[in-house]
């Protein structure tokens, strides 16, 4: 069995880990750690999981103890973890913040459709953003075959567990509910790694990324709409998008209207084309706490230690 160690216990995206490893069939939970909620039960602040486990968010948490590692505190909390502390040459590490999407230090970007035999590889994976999953879902596969033409529009929603646990004036149910609006217009800081991955596939792509992400009114899920160029026919873009996601384990080209109740609370990204004179049309759905943070970060785990891709997620859409 893989002993697994969670470094910053209590937020969502603990919560979500906590859920999932308690029920992987390879792996063992070894200890949560949690500074603010050191001696009390996991189940008192992940409700979810109250009759599965009557284990305590620890303080101490000794590197050595653990094959796998979960960094889950804030941005900004892994390189300062790390500051004071070795990390064993032994452990593999995966990092839920955005310390090292830039993939320094060693980490590897965690974004398996792309990454999937570096992360087989890896030591330390950078697990991608929600946001950024969502949208590189939706253009990847035109930038690996240098079609992303001009800039490129993108207009996301997340719900209001992207923001984190603690509460905020921008998630009070008073404020969110049947509210909508913008935020970090063409600043938001996932901007960095989808540019980083386009170039890396286009080099020679020379147009924007232009993003608006919206707060929506629901807690769980990302919706993405792309717009761009494209020469090409419907077919042409069903073919490439289907040609470049045959191998992949939970991302799919869905023939239809999206919605979100499809991926929420399960670990797939499913994307659909639409063609309109000589603009494509990209959707793209993911839940941002799965596929945009925890599950993404088990699928990572089992791609380092050769397990079965899916172990562990296949989970069942809320749907209803």
């Amino acid at each position: 069995m893989i002993k697994a160690g969670i470094i910053g216990g209590a937020g969502y995206t603990a919560g979500e880990l906590v859920r999932i490893l308690l029920n992987h069939p390879d792996v063992e939970l070894a200890y949560v750690q949690s500074s603010s909620n050191a001696g009390n039960r996991l189940c008192d602040v992940h409700g979810g999981i109250y009759g599965e486990t009557d284990m305590t968010f620890c303080g101490d948490f000794p590197l050595e103890d653990v094959d796998v590692l979960f960094l889950c505190s804030g941005h900004g909390k892994s390189t300062e973890f790390w500051s004071s502390r070795k990390c064993p040459s032994s452990l593999k590490v995966i990092d839920l913040a955005q310390d090292f999407r830039d993939e320094s230090c060693g980490y590897v970007y965690g974004l398996p459709e792309i990454n999937r035999e570096r992360l087989r590889a890896a030591q330390l994976v950078a697990n991608p953003g929600c946001f950024a999953t969502a949208i590189q879902l939706a253009i990847l596969p035109l930038a690996a075959a240098g079609l992303l033409k001009g800039d490129v529009a993108v207009t996301a929603v997340t719900g209001s567990t992207g923001a984190g646990v603690k509460p905020g004036a921008t998630t009070h149910f008073s404020w969110r509910n049947n509210n909508l609006s913008t935020y970090k217009a063409f600043e938001h800081q996932h901007l960095k790694e989808i540019n980083m991955n386009v170039l890396r596939m286009q080099p020679a792509f020379s147009g924007s990324i232009d993003f608006v992400p919206m707060r929506g009114d629901f807690a769980r899920g990302i919706f993405a709409s792309v717009q761009t160029g494209f020469d090409g026919s419907l077919q042409d873009a069903q073919e490439l998008y289907r040609e470049f996601y045959k191998d992949a384990a939970f991302t799919f080209l869905y023939d239809g209207n999206l919605d979100l109740k499809q991926v929420v609370n399960t670990n797939k990204g499913l994307v659909s084309v639409e063609k309109h004179g000589d603009r494509l049309l990209v959707n793209s759905v993911i839940d941002n706490l799965l596929k945009g943070a925890s599950g993404q970060a088990v699928q990572n785990m089992n791609l380092i230690f050769g397990l079965d891709e899916k172990a562990g997620l296949n989970l069942k859409a809320s749907a209803f």
